[in-house]
């Protein structure tokens, strides 16, 4: 079983395909239920990965959006999809109030952007996505998988994208 792995994204397009083989992958191995914490540096993509997750799973690409300023976005797709973002919060506290618990427990994958700043928040089993940008547009991408059921995850992942 694999509980790392890289994968270089060379453009967006790059990405885009990362996040459709995540989708495919959480659908196969996470269906009802997922944490996934981004991390990375602004402007590194995090709230584009997301983008290209909830595409794949059936959302309108048009109504995903940085939950900056809402800290919360809800999105129906194949699979309820929550998108919180941590970025503003002054700390975990502030994050408790938003009642992640409660996303976290209810059928739906959440996404939690700047999970850097609330990793006592989070589940102990999660994926848990660093991204750090390389060039203008390339990514480097590493995924962990935290707990058993995200090495299937990260397994099927990593199956997927030899595809790509």
């Amino acid at each position: 079983m694999t509980d790392v792995l890289q994968f270089e994204a060379a453009d967006e397009t790059a990405t885009l395909a990362f996040g459709a083989a995540l989708a495919e992958s959480l659908l196969a191995t996470q269906k009802h239920n997922a944490i996934v914490a981004l991390i990375g540096p602004l402007g590194a993509g995090k709230t584009r990965l997301v983008q290209a997750v909830a595409h794949a799973a059936g959302v309108e690409q048009a109504a995903i959006a940085s939950p900056t300023f809402v800290l919360i976005h809800e999105y129906m797709g194949h699979v309820p999809i929550f998108h919180f973002d941590a970025y503003r919060l002054r700390s975990e506290v502030e994050f408790m109030a938003l009642g992640p618990e409660e996303y976290f427990a209810q059928p739906g994958w959440s996404f939690v952007e700047w999970a850097d700043r609330v990793p006592n928040c989070l589940p102990s089993n999660r994926l848990e996505i660093s991204i750090l940008p390389t060039g203008q547009t390339a990514r480097q991408l590493t995924i962990r998988a935290l707990g058993a059921p995200y090495e299937k995850t990260l397994d099927e992942l990593n199956r997927r994208l030899t595809f790509y």
